[in-house]
């Protein structure tokens, strides 16, 4: 009996684990029917999900539905705006609710979902992006029978989400992101209560000025909740913003036409260690052990309506009396810490808030600090007055706050600064409306970064008055490099309030500069992985700067080049910078330049013109890379050089340098007291090697003026005349930037340099003959590349054209020999037709002679393999 009941025990756990497996398939199409019926039947948008999956194992005895990439897109007016994106959502429901009929409601006992994005927009006109449902389905009744799904949540969890809110309107943006938020409580129920938990990084910008940045929060609280009225009560809560605690009491609940707050929050402690709880935590440390003195307390509440045109009253306090602190095992404490600060509005006008710093100060060791500031009319025009004043030393904040430096900082910074303004005046400059005084210094400075390049400040001072910043004395030095820095900034407050066009104007001198003291060390190389490596962030010249910088250098060390008597003036505007009247001292003479840099398109652009005066053409074309592309084989060549140089192109997006095959341009220039050192050429030996009567170290380049075209990764060398003793030489043709290269040399050759048996046939020629020779043309083609050069010639056509020229000069004289027998012939009464003959067997015999020989003659001078 007992086998018995084991087995039949066994096969309904079998047929029933089956069962779970089986079900979800058969349900699957009706639970995705339901969902997209659910959606399809009460929105107006773009929605998609890639699946949904049905599962009886994730929350036996209950089924668990899950939804794969529910994303929302906004239709007109918000196009394309992304409403909702959720990675996983997953909905806890019994097994019963499988077996509902179509028009059955779906109740819905838990949801889940991870990896979320909310982004709520309001345009200009106060329209709101989430406004997507059926407009038929706005009239309809509330009755459960009516819709698909039905929500008697259970608990709730959402993980890893971000909440996007942006009022075009009012100029507000918030971002609530790294949000983990779950609740417990029954929906079943009217009245409940919902045990919560929540953590986020919350950011605010208002009118593009910044106010919260990645504030962490954390907020543990049980919330007292009336689903008939809408009113959400604190009970137990305690929250943190970043490391502050704060407690709340009151309520908030929503109306039809506003949300009604009465909120009442405060620190549960006086300990100044909450202060320090204010810092956020990437530049805080722990707590643990620090010794306080004093007291720092948050109160507040807020209290009123919150619609389209009101806010509630609030008063926030925020006070500190003879407070301190220091952290163990470091020697400095801060003291005299006084902090009397509130942030106040009393008519529920958003425009009526006001802030009043009416205290800050505090002591490090000797020096005190103190500041002070009010903020008032913050939405329409907001005015501004503060006041700096006192000195620190830097070297005493590591001794008296745990910072995270390498090595420690040094210097003596000093300020005494008022400034009082308005917004509107910043807007439009009207310099009278603002009030800035005070001076700031540095002095002394000593910094070291991650990659042990150190800076040296030894003063700096910078004066304020109402339109601009004077930098009156900057001098610093890095590395190999010595700076003084002097000029104005003007519009600071409009830059940095309301993000206009910062204008400088400086002058900037040095004994010796090395840009490598100014550039950032690489990153070392990384092991892959199988996550791919972001695209590099292009380079981009700031579109807000409009600046002028006058510079002088004895000395500049870039690369591998050290440049003397540099000066020049460089001015950045419109996403551009402009090179004008750069001038320096480089290879024995000098070089000027004019040109600019655009980064305003996607691909970056330059456009320069050089000019070289009396430069030593080796050292230039051989450490100059662009030189070296353009002509690589200038660098045998010794001399002097003039040019002038014009070229543009793309650059690299990342790198900002030339791309190598968008330049064109032009190049013409002439050479001046050159000699040619062959040895270190293969073109050269090889060219001397197959054209016997040219010697190229021996070649006359002084003053040669040349003119080269590029484009497209090809340059173009326009013919040109070389003159080698009496021997006339047109060079012209093309090469790559990749080092190909298709040239044609054309020799204009005398007969005489033909060799020695030439010039032993030439002596038996009459002097008259001899004269009557014309140059023998000769061509060489080079192809292939500058280290493996391929020379051919046309040697069969000059023979030809020797052969021709010798057997017409003996053709003539036979004729005209000829022509005088005749004669004789007809005067004389002779045989004439014995003399013809004579004649001509004669004439055959010598032009079949000189031919012969000639031939003979270039065979043996053009001795090489074809």
């Amino acid at each position: 009996m007992l086998k018995k009941i084991l087995k039949i025990t066994a096969i309904v756990i079998v047929v029933l684990v089956a069962a779970l497996f089986a079900i979800p398939y058969f349900f699957k199409d009706q639970i995705k029917a339901k969902i997209a019926d659910a959606i399809n039947e009460s929105v107006d948008a773009k929605v998609s999900f890639a699946d949904a999956d049905l599962s009886l194992f994730r929350n036996f005895p209950n089924a668990a539905v899950g939804i794969e990439k529910l994303v929302i897109i906004n239709k007109a007016p918000f196009e394309g705006d992304t409403l909702v994106s959720l990675g996983q959502l997953n909905l806890k429901m019994s097994i019963k609710e499988l077996f509902k009929g179509k028009d059955e409601p779906l109740n819905i006992q838990g949801i889940t979902s991870e990896n979320g994005l909310i982004n709520i927009i309001f345009n200009k006109d106060g329209v709101g992006n989430f406004d997507i449902a059926l407009k038929d389905k706005k009239e309809e009744t509330k009755d459960d029978n009516s819709k698909p799904l039905s929500l008697k949540i259970q608990n709730y969890k959402i993980e890893n989400f971000t909440f996007r809110y942006i009022d075009q309107g009012s100029k507000i943006k918030m971002v609530i992101d790294s949000l983990n938020h779950e609740g417990t409580g029954d929906f079943t129920n009217s009245k409940l209560d919902l045990t919560t938990k929540s953590t986020a990084k919350i950011s605010l910008d208002m009118d593009k000025v910044n106010y919260m940045k990645n504030v962490k929060l954390t907020l543990d609280a049980v919330l007292g909740i009336d689903l008939d009225k809408s009113k959400y009560t604190f009970k137990e809560n305690k929250a943190l913003i970043n490391q502050l605690p704060l407690e709340f009491d009151g309520f908030i609940q929503m109306t039809d036409k506003a949300q009604i707050y009465d909120l009442k929050f405060k620190t549960p402690t006086s300990s100044f260690t909450n202060f320090l709880g204010l810092i956020p935590s990437a530049y805080a440390s722990s707590l643990d052990g620090v010794k306080t003195t004093g007291d720092f307390t948050v109160t507040g509440f807020a209290k009123g309506e919150l619609t389209d045109t009101t806010v509630p009253k609030f008063n926030i306090a925020i006070a500190s009396n003879n407070g301190s602190f220091q952290y163990p095992n470091l020697p400095k404490s801060v003291q005299n810490i006084v902090i009397d600060t509130k942030i106040i509005n009393e008519t529920g006008i958003l425009n009526d808030t006001y802030v009043n710093l009416d205290k800050l100060t505090f002591k490090i060791d000797q020096d005190v600090f103190s500041a002070k500031a009010n903020i008032k009319n913050i939405t329409v025009n907001p005015i501004v007055d503060a006041a700096l004043k006192g000195t620190i030393n830097l070297a005493n904040l590591s001794k008296a706050y745990p910072i995270k430096m390498d090595k420690p900082l040094a210097g003596i910074l000093k300020a005494d600064v008022t400034t009082n303004f308005d917004m509107a005046s910043v807007e439009k400059s009207q310099y009278q409306n603002i009030k800035n005084a005070g001076t700031m210094s540095l002095s002394g400075f000593k910094y070291t970064d991650e990659n042990n390049k150190s800076m040296s400040i030894s003063i700096a001072q910078v004066e304020f008055n109402p339109s601009k910043i004077n930098l009156k004395q900057f001098n610093a030095t890095t590395g190999k490099s010595d700076i003084a820095i002097n000029g104005v900034l003007e519009n600071f407050y409009g830059f940095m309030f309301k993000k206009q066009e910062l204008r400088g104007n400086f002058n900037m001198s040095s004994n010796q500069l090395a840009v490598d003291d100014f550039m950032t060390a690489g990153e070392p190389a990384k092991e892959e992985t199988k996550t791919a490596a972001k695209p590099a962030e292009a380079m981009k010249i700031p579109a807000f700067l409009n600046c002028t910088l006058n510079a002088k250098a004895n000395t500049v060390l870039y690369d591998n080049l050290k440049l003397k008597d540099v000066s020049g003036k460089l001015i950045i505007k419109d996403e551009k910078a402009l090179l004008e009247n750069f001038k320096t001292s480089i290879f024995g003479g000098t070089i000027g330049l004019t040109g600019a840099v655009s980064t305003k398109e996607k691909v970056p652009t330059f456009d320069m013109n050089l000019g070289f005066n009396q430069v030593d053409i080796a050292q230039t074309f051989t450490q100059l890379d662009m030189m070296k592309k353009i002509a690589p084989i200038a660098g045998i060549i010794n001399g002097k050089l003039n040019s002038t140089i014009k070229l543009n192109g793309n650059l690299d997006a990342n790198e900002l340098t030339p791309d190598l095959k968008s330049i064109s341009g032009d190049l013409i220039g002439q050479l001046l007291s050159t000699t040619v050192n062959a040895k270190n050429s293969t073109l050269l030996n090889s060219l001397s090697s197959n054209i016997k009567f040219f010697d190229v170290n021996k070649v006359n380049l002084n003053d040669i003026k040349a003119a080269l075209t590029f484009d497209n990764g090809k340059v173009n060398v326009k013919p040109f005349d070389i003159k080698y003793q009496d021997i006339k030489v047109t060079v012209g043709g093309t090469h790559g930037f990749d080092q190909t290269m298709n040239y044609n040399l054309k020799f204009d050759v005398p007969a005489k340099y033909l060799g020695s048996e030439a010039n032993a046939f030439i002596a038996k020629m009459s002097p008259a003959d001899a004269a009557k020779l014309e140059n023998i043309p000769i061509n060489a083609l080079i192809t292939g590349n500058f280290s493996t050069p391929k020379i051919s010639t046309d040697m069969k056509a000059a023979v030809s054209s020797l052969a021709s020229q010798v057997a017409n000069q003996q053709k003539e004289k036979l004729t005209q020999k000829g022509a005088s027998a005749l004669t004789d012939l007809i005067n004389k009464n002779t045989k004439a037709k014995d003399t013809t003959q004579a004649a001509k067997t004669e004439k055959e015999q010598k032009t079949q002679e000189v031919t012969k020989k000639a031939s003979d003659l270039l065979n043996g001078l053009f001795k090489k393999k074809n």
